[in-house]
């Protein structure tokens, strides 16, 4: 029986190494929390899972376990995106758990890089209120977009950046989105990264971030990574730690 597993599991990464020998390699949207520019390629489904905790304060932290980003290639100008999460909410006196609104959306490229110029996409999403565990439902959609920007600085290196803004729940006010974040290729297959990120309220007071990560390639369709960050500002969590593992397959 575990002979036929292995044999299962080497028939599954070989079959998909086939397929990318004449593709470039996966890009994902994680694990930093800027959003990459490039699409999916046309007919390969790909999943980007990840395992996270955040510890918010010394009274509560969050569990996400898992979060799945899936993204179906279209045409070389657009994808379909679905994001779900399974969370476990905890503080001193109360504990949550269960799928939070999933978000359907898409992506979809607009300007090749030229010069000063950057590649550009523009990404949206809504949270449906219903598609939801009972302690996460909403009453109401609520949107959220981005327009995702990379420069290519070398062969090695690349400074990518995200514009957006996404709504809360009953609130008519958008809290506006940002990050930054350098790319480097240390190896062919070892990759990482540091960024500063932000969410900035319209009311409240604004939410700085920092993280740093890795990623590893074990071939142009599978990938692991590995990221951790903290909290810049009052209001922000005081660390989080994130491991994902993310492949692609054409269907």
């Amino acid at each position: 029986m575990k002979n036929t597993i292995l044999s299962i599991v080497c028939l599954f990464l070989f079959h998909n190494s086939n397929y990318g020998q004449n593709r470039p390699s996966i890009q994902t949207d994680r694990p930093d929390q800027t959003e990459c520019p490039f699409i999916t390629p046309a007919g390969y489904l790909q999943l980007e899972n990840g395992f996270a905790y955040e510890k918010k304060n010394k009274n509560s932290d969050e569990i996400l376990a898992p979060t799945i980003l899936t993204r179906y290639g279209i045409n070389q100008n657009f994808e379909l995106r679905l994001i779900s999460e399974f969370v476990i909410d905890n503080t001193t006196f109360k504990k949550n758990n269960g799928i939070n609104p999933i978000l359907i959306g898409f992506k979809t490229k607009l300007i090749e890089e030229n010069g000063i110029i950057p590649t550009t996409a523009f990404i949206a999403h809504i949270a449906i209120p219903k598609l939801a565990s009972a302690p996460f439902k909403q009453k109401y959609y609520t949107p959220e977009f981005r327009f995702s920007m990379q420069h290519t600085i070398s062969d090695k290196q690349a400074l990518s950046y995200n514009l957006g803004a996404e709504w809360n729940d009953g609130s008519a006010e958008p809290t506006f989105v940002y990050t930054l974040t350098t790319g480097y290729s240390i190896t062919e297959k070892l990759g990482g990264y540091v960024e500063l990120y932000g969410f900035v309220p319209q009311i409240e007071k604004p939410d700085h971030r920092f993280d740093t990560g890795f990623t590893y390639l074990f071939n142009s369709n599978h990938q692991i990574d590995l990221s951790a960050g903290l909290g810049l500002s009052k209001i922000s969590p005081d660390y989080f730690i994130s491991v994902g593992y993310s492949f692609r397959f054409k269907i």
